[in-house]
């Protein structure tokens, strides 16, 4: 099915993901960030404080939503009731931007709290774009993939992980949101070059880009293993690489995620603002190609 492109309304500045224990300091100090994404998980309830706090907080900022449990990647069916509850909250606050992980979490009923990883087979493609367009059918909207995080890759992928990205987002009419953290997880995992990752992937197609921190530690063989923990400040070679990903694409919609060992909502803000500069950057290079 082809789903009409709705322009993001997100600005090209930089965002924060709202945390709980962020959000009524937040509300009563609005500070100057471009906007917010919330997991939709966290707000899929059927009223109370939270979705009240989401209401005063989107009348004020551009709002993203980022699902983490629809289950793209999975063997089953989607969840009806999932998809019934996840479009009742897009209706309700229509966000600029709504976003999926290439991933699967449930198996025979059973949710579990991790985002695995799929196998690069053709026969997965086509299960994941049914999947991919049930959900955009589902939302009225074009969603945007994020490219995932891998620790290893299975014995019977038939491709490559970037290429798998390009064919889903090619084929299923889908954005792609870049999260350039899980980029260089991948890579440093699977001893890839992230550059040729990069270049590899639809870069046209990018709605958003997301940052995080990694852990580290060493495998079996003493090799160097990142973590996808989102628990730390962005490290340098991801801001290496993000400089090169706004040079391709242009300035986007950036957010800092922080899902662990959150700061203050004072830190948070810093951490994200220096995204900035890289952004301006773009623009200006933008701006000399146009003249």
């Amino acid at each position: 099915m082809t789903h009409t492109l709705r322009p993001s309304t997100l600005p090209n500045s930089v965002g924060i993901g709202l945390k709980f224990q962020h959000i009524d300091q937040f509300i009563q100090q609005q500070p100057d960030i471009g906007f917010v994404e919330v997991h939709a998980e966290n707000y899929m309830v059927e009223g109370g404080l939270r979705l009240a706090q989401l209401e005063a907080v989107r009348q004020d900022y551009p709002l993203s939503i980022h699902g983490v449990a629809v289950s793209l990647g999975g063997d089953s069916d989607l969840s009806k009731d999932h998809l019934r509850r996840l479009k009742r909250l897009v209706d309700r606050f229509q966000p600029a931007q709504f976003s999926e992980h290439l991933a699967w979490s449930t198996h025979a009923g059973i949710y579990y709290n991790d985002l695995l990883p799929v196998p690069y087979t053709q026969e997965r493609l086509m299960r994941v774009l049914e999947h991919v367009d049930r959900l955009q059918t589902v939302l009225g909207r074009q969603v945007l993939i994020e490219n995932p995080a891998s620790y290893i890759a299975y014995s019977t992928s038939e491709m490559d992980e970037s290429e798998f990205v390009r064919l889903l987002i090619t084929h299923g009419g889908c954005g792609l949101l870049l999260d350039i953290n899980n980029l260089v997880v991948s890579c440093t995992n699977q001893n890839l070059d992230p550059l040729v990752y990069l270049q590899d992937l639809p870069l046209a197609s990018v709605g958003e880009v997301h940052l995080a921190g990694f852990a580290e530690e060493l495998d079996a063989d003493g090799e160097r293993l990142l973590i996808d923990s989102h628990a730390s400040e962005v490290a340098p070679e991801v801001w290496q690489i993000f400089q090169q990903a706004i040079e391709q694409v242009g300035p986007k919609p950036t957010l800092l995620e922080r899902d662990g060992a959150i700061p203050s909502l004072e830190a948070l803000l810093t951490e994200a603002r220096q995204a900035e500069p890289y952004l301006k950057r773009g623009e200006c290079q933008e701006l000399h190609h146009v003249g």
